[in-house]
């Protein structure tokens, strides 16, 4: 089939433009509220339950849930449901585990609750670093999947497309903070949601709304095996490893975390991750029907033609089921949800290297509010600066793909150490400084050594790691060697606080 993507279209820039008037008003509007590092890093603590249960759907129904687990069940078939089972069934491990106690015992990191009863440096530097190296692999994700959709849009160079991301989004960041962020968030969740549905209404009412005839035509195409396992992850240790990466991936992601003290009591976070459960469950389920519509209708010849990857099966479906206009405006919520979704990014980035490592580090708590803005500010260029150098060395990646690496990190380096530090009285600085240094270290080693670097990034013929996904291995391996630390090298005031610890993170105590 042709295809309008990679000729500028009047109606699709339209739709972009209109999003980006929308959005910098927004910012214009947050800038004039943003005065204080609350304001910029937790948007003074005054976003409803509901609101912020919107604003982190939006955080999570990123690049690689739209453009990526469609265009994976587009060409492999049901495998691509395992990234939507698995990012979907980390949210009971939010809401049970941690929403409460991270709000009443941080302030704006996570490395908050970690540090609070061990010794503040050694701890906030290893939680910086691990929550960088998940924030870069994200980022790598979300600009891969603008600079996609940009080229194809506008038919500009993927280079150019990947830097004007970065400068729109810079502008979310640095001038209206995490106010600006939470409402880009929000209008970006409710132009998702309501675009999926109504492409998922328009591909069904060609299979007389019977998810059922859409599955047969698509075993009748293409066979009976892309309805079973198997086709993308043949490896059941690879499965297993990616389930457990994004289960507890979730939990560890530091652009979610940090959506939690922006509401104004712990009651307000265990609401909001009820909000964004339903909301995300929904979403999930229609990214399902998608990908097998865009198999059927699209064809996977046609989508790789377009992007090896498999990225624009989602677009690809909105121009053949709702003609050129309707894929102006899909075309436009895909880039609103990377932009919202990489300005979550940056700003968790600029917190751990401003919040955590300038100021507690550094400074040693002694920072004012200006200094803590201007180095917020200076992070948050730095990452955008990064952001576009990995976007354009990444070039022609499934964004589904890299999103599964960075919840390998968040699981690994930051997920083991917030648990045990709420939980297990005789978890020490030390057992959080191995624990954290371990899952990163690992992850990324491992990673790097695996098929996914190995041979899809650098060619080579074979990875010395056998797994895609390295989750069951660095998943335990933090967590055992947080807890030998801890028991050869005990902390006894870490010990002594852990009541208070229970204490504040059970009663309410707002964490200011």
């Amino acid at each position: 089939m042709s295809s309008a993507l990679g000729r500028p279209h009047p109606v699709a820039i339209a739709f972009f433009f209109v999003f980006i008037a929308v959005t910098l008003a927004i910012t214009w509007w947050a800038a004039r509220r943003t005065h204080t590092t609350s304001h910029f890093y937790a948007a003074g603590r005054t976003i409803t339950g509901f609101q912020n249960g919107l604003a982190l759907a939006g955080d999570y129904m990123s690049a690689a849930s739209f453009l990526g687990i469609a265009g994976l069940v587009s060409l492999s078939g049901f495998d691509g449901l395992i990234y939507s089972t698995g990012w979907l069934v980390g949210w009971p491990v939010v809401l049970f585990l941690i929403a409460e106690p991270l709000r009443n015992l941080g302030k704006y990191t996570f490395a908050d609750v970690v540090a609070y009863r061990m010794r503040q440096r050694p701890v906030r530097i290893c939680a910086a670093i691990g929550t960088l190296a998940t924030v870069i692999f994200y980022l790598i994700a979300q600009m891969v999947g603008a600079g996609n959709l940009i080229r194809l849009m506008f038919g500009l160079p993927y280079e150019g497309a990947v830097v004007g991301v970065g400068v729109v989004m810079l502008a979310y960041v640095l001038f209206g903070g995490m106010i600006a962020t939470t409402w880009v968030q929000i209008v970006k969740a409710v132009l998702l949601l309501s675009g999926a549905f109504i492409l998922t209404l328009l591909v069904l009412s060609r299979f007389g709304f019977n998810p059922v005839a859409l599955f047969s035509a698509a075993a009748d195409r293409y066979g009976a095996a892309v309805l079973t396992p198997g086709q993308l992850v043949s490896n059941p240790w690879d499965a297993v490893s990616l389930g457990l990466a994004l289960m507890f991936g979730t939990a560890g992601l530091p652009h979610i975390l940090m959506r939690f003290y922006t509401v104004p009591d712990a009651r307000a976070a265990r609401a909001s991750v009820f909000y964004a459960t339903g909301f995300i469950g929904f979403f999930y389920l229609l990214t399902f029907v998608l990908g097998f519509g865009a198999m059927v209708i699209v064809g996977q010849d046609a989508i790789r033609a377009v992007d090896r990857g498999g990225n624009m099966a989602a677009p690809l479906l909105a121009e053949a089921v709702g003609g050129t206009a309707f894929l102006g405006f899909i075309a436009a919520v895909a880039f609103a949800t990377i932009l919202a979704v990489v300005a979550g990014l940056t700003l968790s980035g600029a917190a751990a290297l401003s919040h955590d490592l300038w100021v507690n580090v550094v400074r040693h708590a002694e920072a004012g509010e200006r200094e803590q803005l201007r180095v917020a500010r200076l992070a948050s260029v730095v990452l955008g600066a990064l952001a576009i150098v990995l976007g354009v060395t990444f070039k022609g990646q499934n964004v589904a793909f890299m999103v599964g690496l960075a919840f390998a990190i968040a699981a690994s380096a930051n997920f083991p150490a917030l648990f045990l530090s709420m939980f297990w009285r005789r978890f020490s600085t030390a057992g959080a400084v191995a624990s954290m240094t371990t899952g990163t270290v690992s992850a990324v080693l491992l990673i790097y050594l695996s098929p996914t670097i190995q041979i899809d990034v650098l060619h080579h013929p074979a990875a010395i790691f056998p797994l895609r996904n390295p989750g069951i291995i660095t998943l335990p391996l933090s967590f055992l060697t947080g807890a030998v630390a801890s028991l050869l090298w005990p902390d006894p005031q870490a010990a002594e606080r852990f009541a208070e610890v229970e204490r504040r993170g059970l009663l309410g105590v707002v964490g200011e």
